[in-house]
């Protein structure tokens, strides 16, 4: 019987991480972006094991229509994208502006919290065999080690990373703990270079 796969993936931070590791400063925007599907599939394409993708859940910060009305605008166009996809589950949380924005920037506010419940709770209701946690926040290792703790291998916890050949990537790092990592050629199969402020591909 093939084990029940749930990736969650941090958005924001891996759109970050994936500029930070194959991309330069400046390049446009949609550089980063990911289809969270095709990731998905492809990390279990890198399993031993027999596993079958259940859903990906994927976590992100929603700009105030009334703040910022276009970067609103393609956020709502990206989420529509991912919910058209049956296994894709959007996640999402209003960003905080503070007092003095745009001075100061707008901030995610809860979205890490809400991954980490969700991740635990989901072990805990038996909603997968194997979470796999794609973020570097390191606020996600109590829960990746609660349900390691806890389910004493039962429930199988992993983390997905990028990586390139050129240097060793950062990555959550939790003993016992695995961790799939991504080298350049998985990042291009799985980018998403839809330009969501244009509606351009």
């Amino acid at each position: 019987m093939s084990d029940s796969v749930v990736l969650f993936i941090d958005y924001q931070n891996t759109y970050r991480a994936a500029r930070a590791v194959y991309h330069e400063r400046l390049d446009h925007h949609v550089h980063g972006q990911i289809n969270p599907r095709r990731l998905g599939d492809l990390i279990l394409t890198k399993s031993a094991a027999p596993r079958k993708l259940k859903e990906v859940r994927i976590y992100r910060g929603l700009p105030s229509s009334k703040h910022d009305s276009k970067g609103y605008a393609a956020a709502r166009s990206q989420i529509a994208t991912w919910d058209r996809d049956p296994l894709v589950r959007p996640i999402w949380r209003p960003l905080r502006y503070p007092e003095d924005w745009p001075n100061s920037p707008e901030e995610e506010k809860g979205i890490d919290v809400q991954m980490a419940v969700d991740y635990v709770m989901g072990a805990v209701k038996g909603d997968f065999d194997v979470g796999i946690l794609m973020s570097l926040d390191t606020d996600m290792k109590p829960a990746l080690e609660t349900v390691r703790d806890t389910f004493g291998g039962r429930v199988k916890t992993e983390v997905a990373a990028w990586n390139t050949p050129q240097r060793h990537c950062r990555k959550l790092s939790v003993k016992g703990v695995w961790c799939h990592w991504l080298q350049p050629e998985d990042y291009a199969a799985v980018q998403d270079l839809h330009d969501y402020n244009t509606g351009a591909p």
